[in-house]
């Protein structure tokens, strides 16, 4: 079972892991192991909610391919267990993201001792600046 949040959990069987040699440099390590991780996740099978499905094939992510699998490719680290909880992790993490909803902004009035006081000081500006004019003798 793979826990995305207290809310959403998928099934292993909807994820499929294979495990494929590195690119890059790295010398023998990358020649000769197997370290690098391949993720596939179908969303269209997947036992997340319509919503949710949606959410994620609307992203405009270039990792989900046209048939709506989402493809991670996790080579960042050395051992062949770093990269499957690496991809695990970057999979989570793009599930929150999709599925988060923002909360609805409510605008907010000032108070109306708020207002009194912006406009006593507004007055009492006014004060001082009248005094700054010419003094007849």
């Amino acid at each position: 079972m793979i826990f995305i949040n207290n809310h959403i959990s998928l099934n292993d069987n909807e994820v499929e892991i294979s495990a494929m040699r590195a690119q890059g440099a790295g010398g023998q390590n990358v020649n000769k192991v197997s370290s690098a991780i391949h993720l596939r996740f179908n969303i269209h099978t997947s036992s997340l909610s319509d919503e949710y499905k949606q959410r994620l094939l609307d992203s405009k992510d270039s990792r989900i391919t046209k048939e709506g699998v989402l493809i991670i490719k996790a080579q960042q680290f050395r051992t062949q267990e770093r990269n499957k909880i690496d991809a695990l992790e970057r999979l989570q993490s793009f599930i929150n993201k999709a599925t988060h909803v923002n909360k609805t902004r409510r605008p907010t009035k000032p108070s109306r001792n708020a207002k009194r006081k912006r406009v006593d000081q507004k007055t009492q500006r006014g004060k001082i600046k009248a005094l700054r004019g010419k003094v007849d003798f």
